[in-house]
Formats: C-alpha cells, structure tokens, sequence
C-alpha cells in the first residue's frame, strides 16, 4: 500500500513533462531509517541538457549518491525534475552544482554527490563532480576526503 505523503507524481497516469527546468517537480517522503547511515544511488544515463551558447544538445550520465537524513527524494519526482533540464541551457560544471543544489535544499541529507559524465562533443568529454557534507558532522569530513581522493583511479574511457 503506497505512503501518504503528498506523493503526487508517483502512480500518477497524468504525468506533465516539462520541457523546462522545474525544480518545483521534485517530491520527499520519510526516511523510515533516519538513524541507519546507508547511501541511496541514482543513475540517469540518459539525461540531456543544451549548451547555453550553441543550443546543442549535451548528453550524460547522471550519478547521484547521497546519506538521507529525515527525508528522500521520491523516483519519478527525480525523473521528471531531471527530464526538466532538456530545454534548459547550462554548462556541464553548472547543471551537476544545481542538481546538488536543488536535491540540498529539497532533503537536507547528510551528505550527496553528483557526477556528470558526458558525452564528447568536438573530442572532449567533461565529467564533473561536487559533493556536500552537512556542517558540524562527520558527514562534512566524508565529503572533503572524497573530494580529495576523487577521481584517484583513472577510468578506462571506451564506452563513449
């Protein structure tokens, strides 16, 4: 049986798409387990943006990983918010920072990163990546050891 929580988006057959960023789309429900520390892992491979100054379409994967704290994001509501940024013009490093951003403001989880991995265009692939620990825990710790060791690995690239 679904949870009450002004979920309007999920079991919905009248879902709107909007072809422009709506941050507003996004939806929470209660952590069940606000005492477990545990991560929460979204990946879109399939997201789009455009480039602010060309208008071409730039294509992703997003990765989103986060600590919930009292509230997570609910799927769909994420689909449709990430679905919103197809019209919307922005850099790589932007979009990846207003994701973070949005998803900050929306949960206030312990801790969250995003990872854009982008596709190349004109030979250049960018693949940026922030993260946030709430302050005055162990979780502002994590992020700055995971942002100082990120990327540490360098990745094969054949898959793009």
């Amino acid at each position: 049986m679904r949870e009450r929580e002004n979920l309007t988006k999920l079991g919905s057959n009248g879902t709107a798409y909007s072809s422009e960023y709506d941050p507003s789309v996004l939806e929470t429900f209660s952590n069940k387990h606000p005492g477990n520390d545990y991560f929460v892992k979204f990946n879109c491979p399939e997201f789009t943006s455009l480039c602010p100054i060309t208008g071409q379409p730039d294509f992703a994967t997003v990765h989103i990983s986060y600590v919930p704290d009292e509230r997570l994001v609910e799927s769909k509501s994420l689909k449709l918010y990430l679905f919103s940024f197809r019209n919307h013009g922005d850099f790589h490093e932007d979009v990846v920072n207003v994701i973070m951003k949005d998803l900050i403001s929306l949960m206030d989880p312990k801790y969250i990163e995003v990872w854009g991995k982008f596709l190349p265009r004109g030979g250049l692939s960018i693949d940026p990546y922030c993260n946030y620990g709430k302050p005055g825990t162990r979780w502002e710790d994590v992020a700055w050891d995971r942002m100082r060791y990120h990327d540490m690995m360098p990745e094969k690239v054949d898959n793009r």
